[in-house]
């Protein structure tokens, strides 16, 4: 499936999506643990969000077979 990245997750993917397989069924803290596996540089962010359908997704959330998913790291301002 492919996942949408932004800011510095587009950087840890090595551009602006990722595909992997598999995460239909899958919890989005299930798909968090995948990422860190699949890219172990997500895992030094303090944070990330993930989006499921244009919405913040809970760790709970199922992840279905045509979900719009994107990756929100932290973002800093002042």
């Amino acid at each position: 499936m492919k996942i949408a990245c932004f800011g510095v997750a587009r950087e840890i993917a090595g551009g602006p999506s990722l595909r992997l397989p598999d995460i239909e069924g899958s919890t989005v803290a299930e798909l968090r643990q995948k990422l860190i596996t699949a890219y172990p540089a997500f895992g030094g962010l303090v944070s990330f969000a993930i989006a499921r359908n244009e919405a913040y997704a809970l760790d709970g959330d199922r992840i279905e077979a045509g979900d719009e998913l994107v990756i929100i790291p932290p973002v800093s301002g002042g």
